[in-house]
């Protein structure tokens, strides 16, 4: 099984660490992981600010760079989120249903597609899990708390699998942290107090590490965070999974 590892924007230039914890959970799998250099952005800011006319060399330079891949893994539910509703190609309409149908966030490949029952992580820690908005409620990682239905969590479920890790239970366990990509910009107080709220409840309830599968959510934590001086770490959840 091939799989090729599609790295959000943000990630390859501020956080490449979380890229290479990525590709070392899945290689633990027994997985040929490959990361194709001619991939860039996705075109989903250009797409979220109104303009996902302009993303065809975008939508036309991923299917280059992924086609031939089993799987398609990325570390970011919104951009799996939008490779998977909004990938198109004029004239190779077959070939980009295709691969929208390969692509993973990677805690539901790790769930849903190699259903992993166990990892050789440690983590001896208070970690506080942040639900992310697309991976929530557009990948369904995770139950939606106004719903009727019985509670899950993907993310949750690889993170219980962890030695020594300790879950806090938060009191708004899938609240938006007020990131939402050019929201933050264009609506920045509005944002910024709904990031403060998020941390708060997470420094309430005494964790030591908030994680999650969206980086861009919890970089925007982070911001919060180092202008309160807080001690409390962010810390992506395949930088955790893949712990020694």
């Amino acid at each position: 099984m091939t799989v090729g590892l599609f790295v959000p924007c943000y990630v390859d230039q501020f956080y490449p660490q979380v890229a290479i914890a990525s590709l070392q959970l899945l290689e633990k799998q027994g997985l040929t992981v490959r990361f194709p250099k001619k991939q860039t952005c996705c075109g989903q800011p250009m797409a979220n600010s109104g303009f996902e006319h302009l993303t065809g060399g975008c939508n036309k330079n991923f299917l280059e760079a992924f086609e031939g891949f089993d799987y398609i893994v990325c570390p970011s539910g919104s951009c799996a989120l939008h490779v998977k509703h909004h990938l198109k190609v004029e004239g190779q309409e077959a070939l980009a249903s295709d691969i929208r149908n390969r692509v993973y966030e990677l805690t539901e490949f790790l769930t849903d597609v190699l259903q992993v029952k166990n990892l050789k992580a440690r983590f001896p820690y208070r970690v506080g899990m942040h639900q992310s908005c697309h991976g929530q409620r557009g990948l369904k990682l995770s139950q939606m708390s106004e719903l009727v239905a019985a509670p899950f969590s993907k993310p949750e479920s690889l993170l219980r699998m962890v030695q020594d890790i300790e879950m806090v239970q938060l009191d708004r366990v899938d609240e938006c942290c007020g990131f939402g990509g050019s929201f933050c910009v264009s609506e920045e107080a509005v944002s910024a107090r709904m990031g403060q709220d998020r941390v708060a409840d997470h420094q309430r309830n005494g964790a030591q590490v908030i994680t999650g599968a969206d980086m861009s959510c919890l970089m925007h934590l982070e911001g919060i965070l180092r202008r309160q001086g807080s001690a409390v770490q962010v810390k992506h959840i395949a930088e955790i999974l893949n712990g020694e």
